[in-house]
């Protein structure tokens, strides 16, 4: 074997680090969190045992007993509502009483693509397999996120190689974020958590698709598949398959002018049948079992919302400074470090948030408008493809923000008509890191010295991981955690 490179040992320690950080919150959070964790697990526990939920279900009675024996009120409740101001223990709870109560509730999630259910289903099993039960059980699934975010950071590693490949401090830079990224939906049972893996994979793939002179058919088709596995993860990255297909007519354009368009035929056409047959098959299944292609009316009717005729739009407070200010900022807020409460408060840190949402405005600016000035044509459309995945995803939130009236809704809501849950964008999570560093490199460009502009980026990296560990520093204190259960 040929000796590896030092950046690749570099890179494979950023893998190291972030599957050291995640298994490390994964086991001091408890259950379930307030960001729909409880339904996460009942549909793994479902897809494992081989069922597919073809309505709005009830919890499973298996599913209900886990959560009546693990779950914590830590997240919504503080020790003063309980007595001697205490947050009492599992098992001094009412188990029979809360087991009937799970049972009852409708999992608002049951309609969901099936894809990241269906990975960590076989993954359940494993581990039952293996002999897990009990609380086991529960932190083997969550485990799953130290594989993927491991393998998250490499793909990082790989798109910046593609788009930067002499530029280091980009080439390094954009894993580095991404084994720091403090988004807490790696903590959790949760869908999410597959996105930005599988649309990194697109990012990739597509980069070597369209450098190629002739696009290869295992390009295409790996391109095409990991693109149908995006939208089957999660219907709100419908927008990033657009913003591919955008691309690859692009593509097609250049092919055509060149006279090339002939011989590329087959494997183009084979991109559009794996990347469109899979999400075309997932919607006649909608069809057939709800009657509308993405099945989100059942949940939409379940919450209480309603859409708004399009002349109403306008009248959205996003529209106004004010408004867009409090929608980009949370978003972006959210996006980097996730939406967890604790004791009914959100586990965030106000400067932390106004570096987050302030520096990504600032760099992504700054990357975008660099474009302009950019001479080699292949950075400059992969930028662009970077640039529209996210933008994409972004717009989307907004559409969704203005396009329903939440009635009495708790999140969001008609005093906060927006949505800002960051884990909603990040399938967007590598594109985003690869404009954020360049537009950094840009605003450093004034500074020769390489170690010195590393050093920025690990002031930056410490500023995030420090923000992070104070953070989330009440979860270690719970009796409910795995470190407590291994007492």
């Amino acid at each position: 074997m040929g000796k590896i490179a030092p950046d690749h040992r570099l890179v494979a320690l950023f893998c190291t680090l972030a599957a050291i950080r995640v298994l490390i919150y994964c086991a001091a959070f408890p259950f379930f969190n307030n960001v729909d964790e409880s339904m996460h697990f009942d549909l793994v526990m479902k897809y494992g045992q081989g069922h597919i939920p073809r309505s709005l279900e009830t919890m499973s009675p298996d599913s209900a007993a886990y959560i009546a024996l693990f779950a914590t009120p830590e997240y919504l409740r503080k020790p003063g509502d309980f007595r001697a101001n205490r947050i009492p223990l599992p098992l001094a709870r009412d188990y029979d009483g809360l087991v009937t109560s799970w049972s009852s509730r409708v999992n608002y999630e049951s309609l969901e693509p099936p894809g990241y259910y269906a990975v960590a289903g076989i993954w359940e099993n494993l581990g039952s397999f293996l002999g897990l039960n009990g609380g086991w059980i529960l932190y083997w699934i969550r485990f799953l996120n130290v594989f993927l975010a491991a393998a998250l950071v490499w793909i990082a590693y790989l798109a910046a190689s593609e788009v930067f490949p002499e530029n280091r401090f980009i080439v390094l830079g954009v894993p580095l974020l991404a084994a720091i990224l403090p988004q807490d939906t790696y903590y959790s049972i949760q869908s999410d958590v597959l996105s930005p893996l599988c649309f990194g994979i697109v990012f990739v793939s597509m980069a070597r698709f369209i450098r190629a002179d002739v696009p290869s058919l295992e390009r295409a088709v790996l391109t095409g598949l990991a693109l149908a596995a995006t939208t089957l993860v999660k219907s709100s990255n419908l927008p990033v398959l657009a913003v591919a297909m955008v691309a690859v007519l692009f593509k097609m354009h250049r092919l055509r002018r060149a006279r090339k368009l002939s011989p590329a035929a087959v494997p183009i056409g084979m991109f559009a049948l794996c990347a469109l047959a899979p999400v075309f098959g997932w919607f006649a299944w909608n069809l057939s079992t709800q009657g509308d292609l993405t099945a989100t009316a059942a949940k939409i009717q379940m919450f209480g919302w309603t859409h708004k005729p399009w002349y109403a739009w306008f009248h959205h407070p996003i529209f106004t400074p004010g408004g867009a200010w409090i929608f980009w900022s949370e978003l972006m807020a959210s996006f980097w470090r996730g939406e967890f409460v604790w004791w009914g408060a959100r586990l965030a840190m106000p400067a932390a948030d106004a570096f987050y949402w302030g520096s990504s405005l600032v760099f992504v600016a700054l990357a975008t408008i660099g474009l302009r000035r950019e001479t080699d044509d292949f950075r400059r459309q992969m930028s662009w493809f970077a640039f529209g995945s996210f933008a994409a995803l972004v717009i989307f939130m907004g559409l969704l923000s203005v396009s329903f009236d939440f009635g009495r809704c708790f999140y969001p809501s008609q005093q906060h008509p927006y949505f800002t849950s960051g884990r909603l964008v990040s399938a967007a999570l590598i594109p985003f890191l690869l404009l954020y560093v360049r537009g950094l490199d840009r605003a450093i460009s004034w500074i020769k010295s390489e170690r010195s502009r590393f050093c920025i980026l690990a002031v930056i990296a410490l500023f995030v991981t420090g923000s992070e560990i104070i953070i989330n520093q009440p979860a270690f204190a719970s009796r409910y955690n795995l470190f407590h259960l291994l007492r």
